[in-house]
């Protein structure tokens, strides 16, 4: 079974030539590799472009160990295109290159890999995409270490329909698989249940921990794993680096927070801050934190905690990130009156305030709604947003999709995780 991942495929061949660095981000083993050297090259050439004009450098294979080096990886893609003929350039892990002191300059700034890239882009004959594992050297530097030539793609573990494409069956079946197992495409060639479990285990422990433990020295590797389990166990739920401190003894805030900002750098996490719709303002805490893939999060936990309201909620969060949106948690405040009939301010919550480009849409995911009392309390706050802007609330215990009389939309999870042209 095989993903064709048409979505990232087709967004990279629109890319071509224009002139910046193409770099696919994602979390270790979410298909980035395969991605660009196989389902993008495999269309490359079935458009009649030559094997011999894609250069192709793996720096996780021991053959690459020499190009772990931003001047040895500079000569050596100059000297495989001194014919000057345009070429792609496809470079894998490239976080592997480190920063050397200039050998030509006593004191001068370390070269980077960001300076041989823009080099071999300036010659104007190359092409050039990369790939790479670590959000803090690949995201927040890009603008100013490439000066405005990185293009960023973003690739995630298999949405649910790239998931149930490629498994097929009866999707009910497959949705409840994508909660349990997650998106991460080695699972398509895995049949028990038992040996996918292991995987992801194995994964978590021996791939993500070990390379955060490694890559930032940590002296407590205890903590780490703490937090690691608190937010698991704690998904979709308001907390912050405080309340999360207070469980462990002698650690500082600042411990916290930092090695949460580690987690997020792996991509293991994403924070989702708190939005005052008609404040138009952020809150500083708490906020709210989501798995980027479930199965990992659920092998983490082994398989216990396996709350389907909780599960369903991150899997929308991570749908809607996947189809681009950019996602907070919405805050409307409501006046009413408590019980001594006094005026009261509440704030009250919308699961998801959903932004792209223009378009905005709010969403409430609710496992089932069984009564008016519950439909009220699910719905109410959208009438508070001070907008016109779509309202959807995401149910598993519907049918057919269907408006309310406020013109809100009900819908079948399974039906939302299918149908990309809803919003």
């Amino acid at each position: 079974m095989e993903s064709k991942r048409e979505n990232y495929v087709e967004r990279l061949l629109s890319h071509r030539w224009n002139g910046l660095v193409k770099v696919i981000t994602g979390i270790r083993r979410c298909g980035k590799s395969y991605l660009l050297f196989k389902l993008f090259k495999d269309r490359l050439l079935s458009e009649g472009i030559d094997p011999s004009d894609i250069i192709e450098i793996k720096l996780e294979e021991i053959d690459s160990i020499s190009l772990r080096n931003p001047i040895s990886l500079h000569d050596y893609i100059k000297s495989r295109t001194a014919d000057k003929r345009k070429r792609y350039v496809f470079i894998d892990e490239i976080q592997m290159v480190p920063n050397i002191r200039n050998p030509y300059v006593d004191g001068g700034d370390d070269i980077t890999f960001y300076e041989t890239l823009n080099s071999l882009l300036n010659t104007g004959y190359l092409d050039i995409y990369i790939t790479g594992s670590n959000s803090r050297m690949l995201s927040s530097d890009i603008l100013t270490q490439f000066r405005d030539r990185g293009d960023e793609f973003r690739i995630h573990p298999l949405s649910f329909s790239e998931y149930f494409s490629a498994v097929g069956g009866d999707r009910n079946l497959a949705y409840t698989d994508y909660l349990t197992f997650g998106g991460m495409p080695r699972l398509l060639t895995i049949d028990s249940d038992r040996e996918k479990a292991e995987y992801l285990k194995g994964l978590f422990t021996e791939t993500y921990l070990k390379d955060i433990k490694e890559r930032h020295r940590i002296d407590h590797p205890e903590v780490l794993e703490g937090i690691i389990d608190f937010i698991s166990s704690n998904i979709g739920s308001l907390t912050n680096p405080k309340q999360i401190a207070s469980h462990f003894k002698e650690v500082s805030e600042g411990t916290v927070r930092t090695y949460i900002d580690y987690l997020k750098d792996a991509f293991l996490f994403t924070e989702a801050q708190r939005f005052d719709v008609k404040g138009k303002k952020y809150f500083s805490y708490p906020n709210k934190y989501y798995c980027e893939d479930l199965g990992l999060r659920n092998a983490r936990l082994n398989f216990r905690q396996q709350e389907k309201t909780h599960m369903m909620e991150n899997a929308i969060y991570n749908e809607l990130r996947i189809r681009g949106y950019s996602v907070d948690v919405g805050v409307v405040t409501i006046n009413t009156k408590d019980s001594e009939g006094r005026s009261v301010r509440i704030p009250k919550e919308i699961d998801f305030v959903a932004n792209r480009y223009e378009e905005k849409v709010y969403i409430q995911s609710a496992f089932s709604i069984s009564d008016e009392e519950k439909l009220h309390s699910e719905t109410d706050q959208f009438r508070y947003t001070g907008d016109s802007f779509r309202k959807i609330v995401v149910r598993e215990d519907v049918g057919k999709r269907w408006f309310d009389e406020n013109g809100v939309l009900h819908i079948n999870v399974v039906d939302f995780m299918l149908d990309k042209n809803l919003i």
